[in-house]
């Protein structure tokens, strides 16, 4: 899903490479002089249709002005420009690091004066600039389609795949109307995001932030607390397929706990197993068959009155999840006991239906996770019934989320979500990769949650996982629809780890 990389890159000069102050020691105010940068004079002059001395001369006329003064108001506006050396940097690190891709253009609502003054009196690398397009040459400015038009052509760049950032609005839309990526300038963080995005390749600059922080890639709490749990190290292995990523000791011989050493914490210090995380960990990591169904006759007794399966192997903590029971269903159903668990299968389809997971579960925080793990489910399992009765509503509901608004981790388990029944999502993958930060990791997003203490948990290493996963999947086919089989393949592939 993700788009070819940038070939060039387009940049305003003013408020943009450059800052300034339009306030001045004259009699003119700031205002008054924006109001001039607008008046039909100045931009006669910015296209070099008339000379300096008859610019300011119409202008005093038309604003009641001495020319003297607007001459000097300008001419200390123009000593106030001070270069963006941060963005300066970065655009000449991308250029260098692009092999020879990578073009930069300059492309200016400026007069010829103004011009050669920045040449002579501003001291930055011009050399970063393949060439710079002024509207005094080009006897066109922005926003008219000319001027981009000539740029086009005389650069030979594909708009396609070119960047244009300037601070005006109209400038940037009159550029997304010939093709290119526009990016409306407001500071200099957001816009060097987005330039290292759209410049580097998102799933190198991932896998470098998951392969650097690996074996740390731990959960934390909102309020800062670390936690070493099994749970992200488990959906970060099934990601990304790499075992070197992950902190998981030997796993346990038989169920498993969310907390590792089943010591809480920001909860009761002996914490129960729970059927959530054995689900994940025999789904992903294995066991004997023996002991697999071993477990699963166990599970078996922790249903409640209802016959829906609980979260804790814990009579004592009778807790109701809707995603723990997709996960459980996951386990049943890959190995062939999907039928022991019909009244979970029923109540999870009622909360597919009838929408009730739109606020979260008990433990789980977005409607996105329900919908992933039953991504995950449908993907895992070959049991047509299963597929008959839940797929369709899936797909409904699945593109009723595309576009709504969620973090880094709901975008990403959407679109994957999407994808396992042949949904491609560009709207959210879009803003997923607009997302990625300058480490080339995502933030962490907030999947899960410690009831009693009100505490929610995410993780940057499963955000970035998932996310990765999100924008390397293949397009679907336009052909006919992709069987179910190659489905699951393509989701689980094959882990095999060595202990």
């Amino acid at each position: 899903m993700s788009a070819e990389p940038l070939t060039a890159i387009v940049l305003d000069l003013g408020d943009v490479m450059f800052s300034w102050s339009p306030e001045t020691k004259t009699k003119i105010s700031g205002k008054t002089l924006h109001q001039i940068l607008s008046d039909l004079t100045w931009l006669d002059y910015e296209c070099g249709r008339i000379s300096a001395d008859e610019c300011h001369t119409r202008i005093g006329q038309a604003f009641s002005l001495d020319p003297a003064d607007i001459a000097e108001a300008f001419r200390q506006a123009r000593d106030s420009l001070t270069p963006n050396h941060e963005l300066l940097s970065l655009v000449s690190d991308l250029k260098a690091q692009s092999g020879g891709t990578l073009r930069v253009f300059a492309m200016s609502n400026i007069s010829a004066p103004d011009y050669e003054f920045l040449r002579v009196t501003k001291h930055i690398n011009w050399d970063i600039f393949d060439k710079v397009f002024t509207s005094a040459a080009a006897g066109e400015r922005k926003p008219n389609l000319a001027f981009y038009t000539h740029v086009i052509s005389e650069s030979g760049l594909d708009p396609s795949r070119a960047v244009f950032i300037d601070d005006k609005v109209e400038n940037v839309l009159s550029a997304r109307s010939l093709g290119f990526h526009g990016i409306v300038f407001e500071d200099s963080i957001a816009v060097m995001r987005q330039l290292r995005n759209l410049c580097g390749s998102p799933s190198k600059r991932a896998w470098e932030f998951l392969r650097a922080n690996a074996g740390r890639l731990h959960s934390v709490t909102n309020s800062g607390v670390e936690l070493k749990e099994h749970f992200a190290q488990l959906l970060i292995l099934e990601a990304t397929h790499d075992a070197s990523l992950i902190s998981i000791p030997e796993p346990p011989s038989h169920t498993w706990n969310f907390f590792r050493g089943r010591k809480g914490v920001l909860t009761k210090t002996d914490f129960p197993d729970d059927l959530d995380t054995t689900s994940l960990g025999l789904t992903i990591m294995g066991a004997s068959e023996d002991v697999k169904h071993s477990i699963l006759d166990q599970m078996l007794q922790y249903r409640n009155p209802d016959g829906i399966v609980q979260t804790y192997f814990d009579h004592t903590r009778p807790r109701l999840d809707a995603c723990v029971c997709v996960n459980v269903l996951n386990l049943f159903y890959t190995n062939g006991r999907g039928a022991e668990l019909q009244r979970t299968l029923d109540w999870v389809y009622h909360v597919l239906v009838h929408r009730a997971y739109l606020d979260g579960t008990r433990y789980y925080t977005t409607a996105e996770c329900f919908l992933f793990f039953i991504g995950r489910l449908l993907s895992a399992s070959t049991d047509a019934d299963l597929h008959a009765k839940l797929e369709p509503v899936f797909r409904e509901r699945v593109r009723e989320r595309i576009g709504a608004d969620g973090d880094a981790l709901a975008l990403a388990m959407r679109i994957i979500a999407g994808a396992t029944v042949g949904i491609e999502n560009a709207v959210d993958t879009r803003k997923l990769l607009s997302m990625q930060l300058a480490d080339g990791g995502w933030e962490e997003g907030w999947v899960y949650k410690l009831v009693a203490a009100k505490t929610l948990i995410g993780c940057r290493g499963l955000t970035t996982a998932l996310a990765l996963q999100a924008i390397t999947l293949p397009a679907p086919s336009s052909q006919a629809p992709v069987p179910l089989e190659a489905r699951i393949t393509s989701w689980c592939g094959k882990i095999t780890i060595s202990w």
